[in-house]
């Protein structure tokens, strides 16, 4: 009886070829995946000028009709100087109770199941859709001088703070709520079995986290609150350097034939939008460079 004997087969060293890579036009086509060109760049040029930089300009262009002296008497009149000043304190006001409220419903629309909670999810966009003045006649009938539940907040500045707050409401709440959806959780779970309680849990846990969506929530409201007039319109009573926010003013210098003195007040509130945007994008930058350096 013979034996047969096999050697061990060593492994093969060969691999497989690489794909072929793409070759003439179909490897020029991949190249420009995503690309605009100079056509597209053109068209949202031109698109951003059109309804963005040529009115902008414009208005810039009115408030200075004067020169620098005539723009400078424009903004510090007292007239203009009070209702900047109820714009601004107001809108911060707005700001703060925003950064409450929004996170408290973002995270209760996040981490709680309750009935009608996408009924209730969908009225936070409401203030979007809704006309302003309509949110002015409904919060004019519900606290104006026949409150049908006795509080009367018209003529006042709690009226605008309210006002404002009802239009602003959903930039914090919706900046907050993608955040709260990609939070790790098991990180919250292991500080609680560690005998964390819930306070320092969310302080030193969640509020690190959640602290740019909020922050950028905020200023966002306060940059839509300095510029609103529909729903402070009629519960704000337009008393002067009381309840006059500035473009309830603005509107106010264009009825009197003032028109330099309402582009000078337009203007700054431009300014101040635009610096309080020009800010969050480089706090975004910073916070996006400080993440990608901690992967």
């Amino acid at each position: 009886m013979t034996t047969v004997t096999t050697q061990p087969t060593e492994p093969s060293t060969q691999t497989a070829p690489p794909p072929p890579r793409p070759q003439g036009r179909f490897r020029r086509k991949l190249a420009v995946t995503g690309a605009v060109g100079p056509l597209g760049i053109g068209i949202a040029a031109l698109w951003l000028s059109v309804i963005v930089l040529l009115p902008l300009a414009a208005l810039t262009v009115t408030s200075f009709e004067d020169g620098w002296a005539g723009f400078w008497d424009a903004i510090i009149a007292p007239g203009a100087l009070a209702a900047l000043r109820v714009t601004v304190v107001v809108s911060v006001i707005v700001a703060l109770v925003n950064v409450v409220m929004g996170t408290l419903i973002a995270w209760v629309l996040v981490r709680d199941e309750f009935p009608g909670k996408r009924i209730i999810n969908a009225f936070i966009d409401l203030p979007f859709a809704l006309p302003t003045i309509v949110a002015s006649i409904v919060l004019l009938s519900l606290y104006g001088p026949q409150s049908p539940i006795g509080v009367h907040l018209n003529a006042t500045q709690p009226g605008l703070i309210v006002a404002l707050a009802f239009v602003t409401l959903p930039f914090v709440v919706r900046s907050v709520q993608p955040v709260l959806m990609e939070a790790d959780r098991e990180v919250e779970e292991a500080a609680a079995s560690l005998g964390a309680n819930n306070w320092t849990i969310f302080r030193s846990v969640v509020l690190p986290t959640l602290a740019p969506a909020v922050i950028s929530g905020a200023g966002l409201a306060f940059a839509r609150a300095i510029g609103e007039y529909g729903s402070v319109v009629l519960i704000g009573g337009n008393i002067p350097r009381e309840t006059q926010v500035a473009s309830q003013y603005i509107q106010q210098q264009i009825e009197i034939d003032r028109p330099v003195s309402a582009a000078a007040v337009s203007v700054t509130l431009l300014a101040i939008a635009f610096v309080t945007l020009l800010v969050l994008r480089i706090f975004a930058a910073r916070n996006q460079r400080r993440e990608e350096n901690a992967q």
